[in-house]
């Protein structure tokens, strides 16, 4: 009996009406799995709809045509076990500290009850992305690479069953970027969380996923899913590994 994947994506069709009043087609039968403890990449040029189908794995967004199913299930409404991490800096509560950022899901959700459990199990987390000695520090106070972190931190406290990612490190420096690569994968890795992310970046889909979703545009589908082996090569290979896949990008366009 095969394993059932976590994520399935089935026939996902999308439009949005315009000002003018005509409908513009966004995605059309979109479909794929992700299995348990998968990285996977989506890439494509700009418009092609990757964030929108973040937002209807989501159930942020509800698609025209198709459905997502967790675990075998059919998602329509969003979950706790499903959880997005956008790009913007501003994602994180001003008034509150570090620390108070990634307590504050924990209790809201009631995933821990004791305030004190909830504060022990953020501080791990806040250790586990680097941020040990700036619990104490709001959003202001932070560099865009240490909200990044803060972010990831607070997302990675629920323990999400799936984590979306839209483009999360893409406003970074080169520097900071590379670190929170690594960094976000490890900790997915080690606790066994599903991930799908979006990127404009074909280096950042190599270094980090184990399979690659590359999508045309006109609307968004999928041009091919391709299954990286690449993301532990020596450098010159991953290099070769993303020409191809520009290849294919470009091919793709009219």
């Amino acid at each position: 009996m095969s394993e059932l994947p976590v994520v399935s994506a089935q026939n996902i069709s999308k439009s949005f009406r315009q000002n003018s009043g005509e409908s513009l087609e966004v995605l059309r039968d979109i479909s794929f799995d992700i299995m348990q403890n998968e990285i996977v990449a989506v890439i494509g040029h700009s418009g092609c709809g990757k964030t929108t189908l973040l937002r209807i794995v989501c159930s942020l967004e509800a698609a025209d045509g198709g459905f997502v199913l967790l675990d075998g299930a059919k998602c329509v409404k969003p979950c706790k076990d499903v959880l997005m991490l956008f790009q913007d800096f501003n994602q994180l509560l001003p008034w509150k500290t570090v620390l108070g950022n990634v307590t504050h899901p924990l209790v809201v959700t009631k995933t821990i009850l004791s305030r004190e459990d909830a504060k022990k199990h953020a501080l791990k987390r806040i250790a586990e992305v680097g941020l040990t000695g700036f619990e104490g520090s709001y959003p202001h106070q932070l560099s865009g690479g240490m909200k990044q972190r803060t972010a990831v931190a607070r997302a990675l406290a629920l323990q999400p069953r799936v984590l979306l990612m839209d483009e999360p490190f893409a406003s970074l420096d080169n520097i900071t970027r590379g670190t929170l690569q690594a960094l976000t994968h490890g900790v997915c890795e080690k606790y066994g969380i599903t991930t799908l992310f979006v990127t404009h970046s074909v280096e950042e889909a190599v270094v980090m996923s184990d399979r690659i979703i590359v999508m045309s545009k006109n609307p968004g589908r999928i041009k091919a899913i391709l299954a990286n082996t690449e993301r532990n090569a020596p450098p010159e290979c991953r290099a070769e590994f993303a020409a191809e896949i520009l290849k294919l990008l470009d091919s793709q366009e009219d």
